[in-house]
Parts: C-alpha cells; sequence; structure tokens
C-alpha cells in the first residue's frame, strides 16, 4: 500500500470528539523547550476546536506573516502566528476530518517556508515515509516534546515554529486513527507513529502503550494510546489477517493484540491459529527478556564461606594475591614472587523458598495475566525457587505444571467471567508447606461481589500463619490500578498494603523476599 494518499495509508473518516484522547494528545503532548508547559497556553491557545473550523486571525493565510516570499526575517509575532496556523490545523484535522481550505495553505506557506517536506502535512504519509525521504529529520523528531533550554538560554521562535510542525505531523498521525476497518498494513503504520511519538517524548520503545517500561506512566499518555491501540485492533478483521500469512507478518505483537488473540484463540484453526501462536509466542519472548534482566539483577544470597572457593582463573582475585604476598617482595630483582594464591567464593548461601501466584484472569485483568505468567515463568527458574501458578474467575485452575513456559500458560488460560477469590484460596492453601519460607501473591480487583468476607477471612488467617502475603491491584507496564476500597482499607490495617501495580514494583517485592 502507498504512504502518499490518506484513502490508502490510514483510514480517514470520523475524527474523535473533543475532550476525548486527541484532546489530550494534541494539547498536553508538546511542551515548550525550557518550560514544562503545553505550547497551546497563553497568548497561543486557541478557542476549542469545533466542527465549523477555527475563527479569527490565524485562520486565514494572509494573516500569518512569514509565509510570503518576501519575508524574510520574520519578527516574534510573526513566528507566534505560525505556530498558530500549525497548531490550528492540528486541532482542526483531530476534530473535524473535513479539510480546513484556508489553514492547509496557510500552513503548506509555513512548512515550505521553514524548509521542511510539505509531505508533512500528508496525513496518509506515515512518518516512516517522510523519514526516509529525508533522513535529517530523525535526529529532530528524537526528543522533540522534551522539554530544555535552549543554547542561549532564550526562545528560539522560528525554532519553535520547525518543532511545531513535526509534532503537529506525529500527533496527527497518532490520534487521528479515523474510523472503518483497519487493515494489517494500517495498524503496523500507527504503531510505527506510536514508536515516533515515544522517541520525540524521550521514551523508549513501548513505553506508552503499556509495553515493556513504566515511560506511559511518567507522560500519562500510556493509557490513552493502549486504549487508541486495543481500538485499533478491534476494527480489524483479525480472522482474515491471520489466515494470510503475508498479512499476518506485517503485524507487530502488542498487548492489545495479544489481549485479542487469546479471547479468539478457540475459534482460530489451521494457518490462522499458527500465526496467532508465532505472534503470541513472539510478544512472551520480548517481554521475557526485559523482565529476566531485572530479575536477574537480584542477589541470590549470601556468599557462602563455609565451602571453600573454587579455584580456578575465572575466580582468581588478583588484588588479594598481590596484597598477601607483598612481604615476598625483592628490590634487588623487582620481583614478586608468589606463594599463595586467593580465589573468591561465588557459592552463595540460598534458602529454599516457595511462591504461590494467584492471578484474577476475569475481563479486567488481561495484562495482569501476562505478565504475571511470565514473570512466574522467570522465577521458576531460579534456583531453590519452588514457583505454583493458579488463575481464578468463577473456578480456579492449577497451572503449576506449565509454569515454566509462560505460552504454554497463557493458551490454557480462559478469559473473562466473575471472581470467586475463595474458590482460588482453597486450592492454593494446602500449596504452603513452610508458611515462614513461603510467599503468597495475589494479583486482582478484589471485586468479589458477596464473597468478600470469606476471602479475607483466608486471607487474614494465611498471612497470620507466617506467610508473607502481596496483594498487588494490577501488574501492568503503566502501573495503572483499581481496588476495592473495601480490601484496601483492610488490607492497610492487617500491615500488608496493597502495592503499586507496576510490575517493576512486584519485581522488587519479589526479590526482597528471596533474598
Amino acid at each position: 500500500m502507498s504512504d502518499t494518499t490518506a484513502a490508502q495509508g490510514r483510514p480517514t473518516t470520523g475524527a474523535p470528539a473533543p475532550g476525548t484522547t486527541a484532546s489530550t494528545g494534541a494539547r498536553a503532548a508538546v511542551p515548550e523547550r525550557g518550560t514544562a508547559s503545553a505550547p497551546a497556553t497563553g497568548a497561543d491557545a486557541p478557542p476549542p476546536a469545533t466542527g465549523t473550523g477555527p475563527p479569527g486571525p490565524a485562520a486565514t493565510p494572509a494573516d500569518a506573516p512569514g509565509t510570503a516570499a518576501g519575508a524574510d526575517a520574520p519578527g516574534p509575532d510573526a513566528h507566534d502566528n505560525r505556530r498558530q496556523v500549525l497548531y490550528w490545523r492540528l486541532l482542526a484535522r483531530l476534530f473535524d476530518h473535513e479539510e480546513q481550505p484556508a489553514l492547509e495553505s496557510a500552513s503548506l506557506a509555513v512548512v515550505e517556508d521553514i524548509g521542511l517536506p510539505p509531505a508533512l502535512l500528508d496525513p496518509g504519509a506515515s512518518v516512516d515515509s517522510v523519514v526516509q525521504r529525508h533522513p535529517g529529520l530523525a535526529a529532530e523528531l528524537a526528543g522533540l516534546m522534551t522539554p530544555g533550554p535552549d543554547a542561549d538560554g532564550q526562545r528560539d521562535r522560528a525554532a519553535e515554529v520547525r518543532r511545531a510542525a513535526l509534532a503537529s505531523k506525529v500527533l496527527l498521525n497518532v490520534f487521528a486513527t479515523g474510523s472503518g476497518t483497519v487493515t494489517a498494513g494500517q495498524l503496523a503504520r500507527w504503531q510505527s507513529d506510536a514508536g515516533w511519538l515515544e522517541r520525540a517524548l524521550g521514551c523508549p520503545p513501548g513505553g506508552l502503550r503499556g509495553g515493556r517500561s513504566d515511560a506511559g506512566g511518567a507522560t500519562g499518555l500510556g493509557p490513552e494510546l493502549g486504549a487508541i491501540e486495543a481500538g485499533l485492533v478491534s476494527r480489524m478483521r483479525l480472522r482474515e489477517v491471520l489466515a494470510d500469512p503475508t498479512l499476518a507478518a506485517q503485524l507487530t505483537p502488542s498487548m492489545s493484540l495479544i489481549e485479542q488473540l487469546l479471547r479468539d484463540k478457540d475459534n482460530l484453526s489451521g494457518v490462522a491459529l499458527a500465526n496467532a501462536r508465532s505472534l503470541i509466542r513472539r510478544y512472551v519472548d520480548e517481554v521475557a527478556e526485559v523482565l529476566r534482566t531485572q530479575v536477574e539483577k537480584a542477589t541470590a544470597g549470601d556468599l557462602d564461606r563455609s565451602i571453600p572457593p573454587k579455584r580456578v582463573f575465572r575466580n582468581l582475585d588478583l588484588d588479594r594475591t598481590v596484597w598477601k604476598n607483598l612481604t615476598n617482595w625483592s628490590p634487588e630483582e623487582e620481583r614478586l614472587y608468589v606463594d599463595r594464591l586467593y580465589y573468591r567464593h561465588t557459592v552463595r548461601r540460598t534458602t529454599p523458598q516457595r511462591l504461590i501466584v494467584v492471578v484474577d484472569q476475569s475481563g479486567s485483568m488481561v495484562d495482569s495475566m501476562v505478565n504475571c505468567t511470565i514473570l512466574a515463568s522467570i522465577f521458576a527458574g531460579l534456583p531453590k525457587v519452588d514457583v505454583h501458578l493458579i488463575a481464578f474467575d468463577t473456578r480456579a485452575v492449577d497451572l503449576t505444571p506449565w509454569v515454566h513456559d509462560p505460552f504454554d500458560v497463557l493458551l490454557r488460560t480462559n478469559l473473562g467471567g466473575g471472581n470467586d477469590g475463595p474458590v482460588a484460596m482453597a486450592m492454593a492453601r494446602p500449596k504452603i508447606a513452610e508458611p515462614r519460607s513461603t510467599a503468597m501473591v495475589w494479583i486482582s480487583d478484589f471485586y468479589e461481589f458477596g464473597r468478600s468476607q470469606p476471602l479475607y477471612e483466608g486471607i487474614e488467617a494465611v498471612h497470620r500463619s507466617g506467610v508473607k502475603f502481596i496483594p498487588v491491584g494490577s501488574v501492568t507496564s503503566s502501573g495503572r490500578q483499581e481496588v476495592n476500597p473495601w480490601f484496601r482499607e483492610r488490607f492497610k490495617a492487617l500491615g500488608t498494603p496493597v502495592i503499586s501495580g507496576h510490575i517493576d514494583r512486584l519485581v522488587h517485592e519479589l526479590k526482597t523476599f528471596l533474598t
């Protein structure tokens, strides 16, 4: 498909309503250099966009000084007007997909006058397409929206106009998703454009889409972009795409896509099922690689000095060996005679620990189910750690036999349904052998609908037996969580407050317990 037309490059009908995600992205995601505020504030702040197009002087090309050929050195007011023209066009495109001829012509004049390619104004051209034709823009887009002072400490108004043009392109491509059926190519292009927005905001890949980092929580855009991506996935004819290996190869695995695949896996067969499994496996492996690095930073235990160090070259403690043999230094020969080698201890004293991970697999906990399944498999691979995994909705399923392979676990889950925590507790309690060496991680929103008291009584009994009980509202990359206030208050009084839903926090808690 070509990136040069709106009809071919991305959906172009429909637009987000004012006050929705698009408004947040357009107005809040473009901080000025040297400030933390959005560009559309103060003198630059336009009134809310409407379907009739923006009124006022900024809406006509004649009132955008510096856009004419003879304006070689526009003044500060002219630069501000240019920025207003670009942001007016952005808002008009986001909230009213009908083209505004005056804004389009004014924006084209501004873009050409500051030496940027007109392709920036083509809604159907992906950011990748523009950068491929103009490689120099890649460096400008990286960190484009991160605040920082200009070299001389003053506002560079001409540079602000350039940033406004580039930021408008990225924001428009990400937030103006249109309506109608989405193809695999369009989803892939949107994911690529979202990656450019992450780079512009100084975030790692996937950081704003509930993926592999916490950057989405830092910017406040993670939940919004995740919702946009989920909406695009829901508008795909996913089964048809999966049945075509060429189209399926264009898909990039993400949390939104994995959720849809897990929900629909029982309706897939043949080539479609094989492609779905491949996408799930790719996503699991990517997330596992990130989490494994975090887990392996943990110390497995104190050095066990009761066991002699292994006398191999890689364990040789050279500094200690030299220090201990300094008395053998010969000044005449200028040589150090070594009569004893010293080696480092590498064996660590560890105590067998048991982790019982109980995960709510109801419809609201998909992100948690995926992340915790992967995390459990990583901890299960550590020495002397016995991991048990239970998933529940209205019934409980013991997934421990497959805990070492998160891919198999996910294929055995049945997302959706309600909550019955007492059923899961009845399955988990018999797994407690040595309470003082056991941690029970319970991931749920704790909305039990009439079974709250029985579940809490079971949790209280487990906690008082000596088990380290860790309640978690959710396990996501953004850290968002919603927990039943009734449980939250009682966990706090019990001395086991609900920890942050960010996956990094859970990793820290588990490493602390194991060490």
